[in-house]
């Protein structure tokens, strides 16, 4: 096999994600949004080795794939940290602290990302709508013809209907259709070319179901709750519908944990039978680096032996999460995995508000890198790139984005004078802040754990109808819409085409207008932050 994790990948890789960390670390702390970069990296790694002597798609896979990687990682340090600042500007936390904490982070995030490859993008074939929409940019720009025309065509309608609406501002980000009553909600949609490509990718089973939850939390749940009096006020609802949703997603990753724990039993069951037993040099070496990881955690930072060792396990139940969603939805709710990771760990012991915070760092960078490899190694499936020199790359590109977001960080701070300013909100962080005492409605909590545990056991995508429950109405309405507007113009166009054409067609679109936003996002991002 040719040699895809090439130097000249390596290079470019490593210079691209340069910029791209540090304008993601910018985006993430003044606006609390991160826009997905795969496919701006995409395009950029197409642009500078797609003429280049004896390239390959799979190069080009291998290349962006290191490019983008650092992003989440800045994304899931910016998420949280802040809030730290935000309670205490006098904190003091060493560098070092800080970069064994990405550093580790990024590792754990590779390292849980290729025990979950397998079962996330072959077994289950998660539609990835990011991963999907890179593989689809790389197939058209090197082949041409009426797949690129079309490819390229809604990419620069995205491209400048996202200009005029963040850069100049002649376009709202929010439509409101109806304004809502005493006891209901508004209805909103986000005007995002983005989220309709997503939920034309993510197909009708996750958008409608995601919807549903969104539908069921605001239109059902909220009115109801307030009539019988359960709700005293809209505020009160909106705390019972968020920690709900957020039990739902949790109950998953119980879910999880309970199938790994009968899986496990089973594969005992086989080796008291006598067959061969499955411990070999994979086992040995995950072992190896999560001890490593606890090691360094428990000696180099302010968390204890047994909060390290917990924490393991709970990163590894949050990045199976957090690649089980971004997967299904496109969405990488990161800090909410953060926020109760350090809920259940503060439930067996009492760390101090440093290794709180740090906790909560560690987590959210994991899942922010697992949410990108799994995109990458979605592409590169399609692509048929090696996923060892991907995953390779995706590890270099953490450890050293994990390093470089921590200077980033820094600097940033020291030339705004702080987070929680209106230069850099943080909102985030400031929403970790506001949960590290506890949450806010645990009955709702409770209730949702129930609900999800049991929805995951009966195969149903209990995450995806926690995350419509949790987000705001108007991100989960703009999803519906795109899975709906899929379904319309695939049934138009059925009929003087076949179904794989149509479907092409129809990935193509919503590629170009996911990849148009995201695109822009990310050159709006470091022209704000150089500007």
């Amino acid at each position: 096999m040719k040699r895809q994790l090439s130097m000249r990948a390596l290079v470019i890789g490593l210079l691209g994600l340069v910029v791209i960390t540090a304008s993601s670390m910018y985006v993430a702390l003044r606006m609390g949004a991160l826009p997905w970069p795969t496919i701006f990296v995409t395009v950029l790694s197409m642009a500078a080795l797609s003429k280049a002597k004896g390239s390959t798609l799979q190069e080009i896979n291998v290349t962006h794939t290191i490019m983008s990687s650092g992003a989440m990682v800045a994304g899931g340090l910016a998420f949280t940290l802040p809030g730290l600042w935000m309670l205490d500007p006098d904190a003091s936390i060493p560098i070092s602290n800080l970069i064994i904490l990405t550093v580790v982070g990024a590792v754990l995030g590779t390292l849980f990302s290729a025990l979950f490859r397998t079962k996330l993008i072959e077994e289950e074939a998660l539609p990835y709508p990011m991963g999907i929409a890179s593989y689809n940019t790389l197939q058209a720009g090197t082949k041409g013809g009426k797949g690129a025309r079309t490819l390229f065509s809604a990419m620069g309608l995205s491209v400048i209907f996202t200009t005029v609406r963040d850069y100049l501002g002649k376009i709202p980000a929010l439509l409101t259709l109806w304004g809502g009553s005493a006891i209901m909600p508004a209805f909103s949609m986000w005007v995002s070319p983005m989220a309709l490509g997503i939920g034309a990718i993510i197909g009708p089973l996750f958008a409608l179901l995601w919807f549903g939850g969104a539908v069921f939390g605001f239109y059902i749940l909220t009115p109801l709750g307030i009539q019988s009096g359960l709700f005293a006020t809209m505020g009160e609802a909106d705390l019972f519908r968020q920690n709900l949703g957020i039990g739902l997603m949790i109950g998953t990753g119980l879910g999880v944990f309970f199938k790994a724990i009968a899986s496990h039993l089973g594969r005992q069951k086989k080796l008291q039978e006598g067959r061969r037993p499955s411990f070999n040099r994979r086992s040995i070496a995950v072992l190896a680096i999560i001890a490593l990881a606890v090691l360094l955690l428990s000696l180099g930072t302010d968390l204890g032996l047994v909060e390290a060792i917990v924490l393991m396990a709970g990163i590894y139940l949050a990045t199976y999460l957090s690649g089980m969603l971004t997967g299904q939805t496109g969405i990488n709710p990161m800090e909410i995995f953060a926020i109760l990771v350090l809920l259940a760990i503060q439930l067996i012991s009492k760390p101090s508000m440093i290794a709180s915070f740090s906790i909560a760092a560690v987590v959210a960078v994991a899942c922010g890198l697992t949410g990108d490899v799994m995109n990458d190694l979605k592409s590169g499936h399609l692509l048929g790139s090696d996923p060892r020199q991907q995953l390779l790359g995706e590890g270099i590109g953490g450890v050293v984005g994990a390093v470089l977001s921590v200077f980033v960080l820094l600097v940033m701070r020291r030339a705004f004078g702080g987070f929680g300013t209106e230069a850099l909100p943080a909102p985030q962080a400031a929403a970790v802040s506001a949960m590290v005492g506890g949450l806010d409605h645990i009955p709702a909590f409770l209730i949702g754990l129930g609900v999800g545990l049991a929805l995951y056991l009966a195969n149903l995508p209990s995450a995806t109808l926690g995350l419509g429950v949790y987000l705001p109405i108007y991100i989960s309405s703009i999803m519906g819409l795109g899975s709906l507007l899929s379904i319309i113009f695939k049934a138009i166009f059925s009929a003087n085409a076949t179904k794989e054409q149509v479907g092409e067609q129809t990935g193509l679109i919503a590629s170009g207008l996911l990849g148009g936003e995201g695109i822009t996002g990310v050159i709006i991002a470091i022209i704000s932050m150089f500007g």
